[in-house]
């Protein structure tokens, strides 16, 4: 799979000295869902800013499909489409209108047709000649995806696409974020929901304080990042570990009915044969045993915080 997006060594310092991007480097691949992931202030919105051409980089170049963001800006542009943070959408105009007025300003002729399909996609086919005052929340986010695709971009930018939208329609928007995908749109989108990006994305890349931390496949980082825990329900209450026990990553509940033994699942050895022979040794008996692995919410977090959390 051949990159679409190409940005190399990109910096960006402001007036007032604040560094919001630091040396990044970053490839994005054709025909991927990508989930930028980071705190507040991590420089998520400014990374996809001068991408897209609103903010001026400090250094380091940046290509879309092979053209310079710079030296062939309209070319590069034409092939992206931008669903920012906020409703920036008027009051007064109707769907139909405010999609189509997008589908103009990026020179593409009036196909009545083209526009019925994409709203059609968007659930929006029963809201075309509502004026957007009239519409909730998640309906005016979905405009904003309709205006982003009226131009029929090869790339998508959705930055916070489901905040402030409710746990139903954020489900739906991820099947309608997939179906763009196998459409052949490249997707990357910036989100303070986890869940959204272990759910639809096919990479993560975190970044905080400017910088890139990491970027892998996202089933790949949970295996090499992730941890798993044993719990062990026991048949009868343990007032304490035995001190056998004690220098084991081993953690007793609070109720004395369970144990619970985080290992990483990349090390030679778990431990577990051991674990549960010691047990037994100890006069512990077993009631139940299950498996649980960490999440990408936990992965992120750890990440974070050994970096130092993000600057203002």
């Amino acid at each position: 799979m051949d990159n679409i997006i190409s940005i190399q060594n990109v910096s960006k310092t402001y007036d007032n000295g604040f560094v919001a991007l630091k040396n990044v480097n970053l490839d994005i691949k054709r025909g991927e869902i990508l989930a930028l992931l980071g705190p507040n202030g991590a420089g998520k919105t400014t990374l996809i800013s001068a991408i897209t051409g609103i903010v001026t980089t400090s250094g380091g170049s940046i290509s879309v499909d092979g053209n310079d963001t710079v030296k062939e800006f309209r070319e590069a542009r034409k092939r992206i489409g931008l669903v920012p943070q906020e409703l920036t959408i008027g009051a007064f105009e109707t769907v139909w209108n405010t999609v189509r007025f997008s589908r103009g300003l990026f020179g593409k002729p009036y196909e009545p047709e083209q526009i019925e399909s994409l709203l059609a996609e968007l659930s929006l086919a029963d809201k075309k000649d509502n004026q957007l005052r009239m519409l909730s929340g998640g309906m005016k986010r979905r405009v904003l995806i309709a205006k982003a695709l009226s131009h029929e971009p090869e790339i998508l930018f959705l930055d916070e696409p489901t905040a402030g939208v409710d746990v139903e329609l954020r489900k739906d928007m991820w099947q309608t974020i997939s179906k763009l995908r196998d459409r052949g749109v490249t997707i990357i989108l910036t989100t303070h929901y986890i869940e959204e990006a272990e759910e639809i994305a096919d990479r993560i890349a975190v970044i905080n304080a400017g910088e890139i931390l990491l970027i892998e496949e996202k089933a790949k980082l949970m295996q090499q990042l992730g941890k798993k825990q044993l719990i062990i329900e026991l048949k009868e209450q343990a007032d304490q570990l035995p001190t056998k026990l004690k220098k084991l990553p081993l953690e007793l509940s609070s109720d004395g009915l369970s144990l619970t033994y985080t290992y990483d699942i990349n090390a030679d050895a778990s431990g577990i044969t051991s674990l549960l022979q010691d047990l037994k040794e100890e006069g512990l008996q077993m009631k139940d045993l299950q498996t649980t692995q960490s999440s990408l919410e936990e992965i992120f977090v750890d990440l974070v915080s050994r970096k130092g959390g993000a600057q203002s």
